[in-house]
């Protein structure tokens, strides 16, 4: 491919060499790159692709795309411009073919709900007919091919490839999450979104490598309603006059309280046995009657935004019913049936910020007790550790302490740290280190009635011990434990 096709949605100047010149391959990790390539310089917070320039020279490279001013060099092609990360989105998609022009796409941003949403959407999406792919923080889906996820948003790159896999299997249209950090670093540039979907924002990933502050975090949030055709907006969400200044899409609104094109009516919260559930209507845009299994307000703001997405695939509101019935999501209040006499849940909840709003959601079921299980991660802040004991402890009726990561650190001296936090508070509790172990208990010990919630791990499948990943999957140590024949009398 000639090097002037990739760069011909591009300002840029020609350093040295020639711009019709060919290139093999486009790469942007020097390690990778092979005679004839295109490699980009691409900076981040712990290295910059400049310092790599004469070794990408040596190994024969046909170009380099730099953004600081670089001297002339014989016998490669060096193309400046303004923003390289900016360069290799615009350059990946048309390596690949601006894959993203043969498929319907889908971008939601939001500190919370863009997990839950994106499966809601395809499973309504693939229970109508409509072959969708999935890009997010669990997995990217295409097809039956599952590959488990490094980033919520990988590089652009990567997004583009993998838009070109799904369209030659045939996929139609794709979901994905589209982070702050994806929008900042132009991972979802070089083309336009079909939808965009903001579904609310909280001070999160505030920090050093991340956003200097919440405007700048605010400031990202709002990039994708100036890159897509059809925006979706919750209309209940705080800060959304500063998230839609600017916008250049079409609108439309759903929400619970204010008003809007689409809204929830009639909201009821239940239970059946071993499920927390919640039903309402909608009125506006579509009217249909909504039962859910999964609990709480927020799952009736992330199943509105599907419904607010899905209406424009489909009117076949008994087909978006069964879907929405019978969705789960792996880790995001996955609700894992096993008894009827109480239910158990699975949550990636891992800080006091995110366990608080659980069990407050969950103490709306007026649940016999509140039973949380959950560890911290070694390596991280005791502070997590301490926050958490304590919102346990207030929130829950009892408390199982038990490892999570410890990483490099000792498991009893993190558990030692959230036994403070909950004596802090007065809360019952007991530790118990073995986290297969610490559901066997919780379930033996389970009463009518009540929740229990596996908190922390979520869709994680390992556990990481002294540097060392273990297979660990929570759903594999439930179908263990109630095949033992004490906890099948109890159940």
């Amino acid at each position: 491919m000639k090097l002037s096709k990739l760069l011909e949605k591009m300002e840029y100047t020609v350093v040295c060499g020639d711009d019709n010149c060919e290139v093999n391959e486009l790469v942007y990790d020097s390690r990778k790159v092979e005679a004839n390539d295109v490699f980009v310089c691409i900076k981040g917070a712990a290295f910059d692709g400049h310092k790599y320039i004469q070794q990408v020279v040596d190994k024969k490279a046909t170009a380099v795309i730099v953004m600081d001013d670089v001297a002339a060099m014989e016998g490669v092609t060096i193309i400046k411009v303004e923003d390289t990360r900016l360069a290799l989105a615009y350059m990946s998609a048309a390596f690949f073919g601006y894959p993203a022009e043969k498929l319907t796409t889908i971008g939601i941003t939001g500190t919370k709900g863009k997990t839950t949403t994106s499966y809601m959407v395809r499973q309504v999406l693939e229970n109508v007919g409509i072959s969708t792919g999935l890009i997010g923080t669990i997995e990217t889906i295409i097809g039956e091919e599952k590959i488990p996820s490094v980033n919520t948003t990988p590089e652009s790159y990567i997004v583009q490839q993998t838009f070109a896999k799904m369209v030659e299997k045939g996929i139609k249209c794709v979901v994905m999450e589209v982070s702050s950090q994806g929008l900042m670093l132009h991972r979802v540039s070089g083309f336009t979104f079909d939808y965009g979907i903001f579904t609310n924002i909280e001070p999160d990933h505030i920090g050093p490598n991340e956003h200097k502050d919440f405007e700048d975090y605010l400031h990202c949030k709002s990039m994708l309603l100036k890159q897509c055709r059809h925006g979706i907006v919750n209309a209940d969400a705080k800060h959304l006059d500063e998230i839609l200044e600017g916008h250049t899409c079409d609108l439309e609104t759903y929400s619970i309280d204010n008003e809007s094109d689409l809204k929830a009516e009639n909201i009821k919260l239940f239970n059946r046995p071993g499920f927390l559930c919640c039903s309402y209507n909608t009125k506006g845009l579509i009217d249909i009657d909504v039962e859910i299994h999964v609990p709480g307000k927020f799952s009736v703001y992330n199943s509105m935004c599907a419904l607010a997405i899905c209406r424009h695939f489909t009117d076949d509101k008994e087909k978006i019913q069964k879907a929405l019935l019978s969705v789960s999501v792996k880790g995001r209040v996955e609700i894992i049936k096993v008894s009827d006499r109480f239910t158990l849940m699975i949550d990636y909840a891992h800080n006091a910020m995110s366990l608080e709003s659980l069990l407050n959601t969950l103490k709306e079921y007026k649940p016999n007790r509140i039973v949380t299980l959950f560890g911290c991660g070694g390596n991280r802040s005791r502070d997590r550790r301490f926050q958490m004991g304590e919102t346990s402890a207030r929130l829950s009726d009892f408390t199982i302490v038990t490892s999570d990561n410890p990483r490099n650190e000792d498991p009893m001296a993190i558990i030692a740290d959230i036994v403070t936090g909950i004596e802090k508070v007065g809360g019952n509790y007991a530790t118990v280190p073995d986290r297969k172990d610490a559901i066997r208990y919780a379930i033996l010990n389970a009463k009518d009635g009540d929740v229990i919630v596996l908190a922390g791990k979520g869709h994680e499948d390992y556990q990481e011990i002294n540097g060392v990943k273990h297979h660990m999957d929570e759903r594999e140590l439930i179908g263990e434990v109630i095949l033992e024949p004490e906890v099948k009398e109890v159940l």
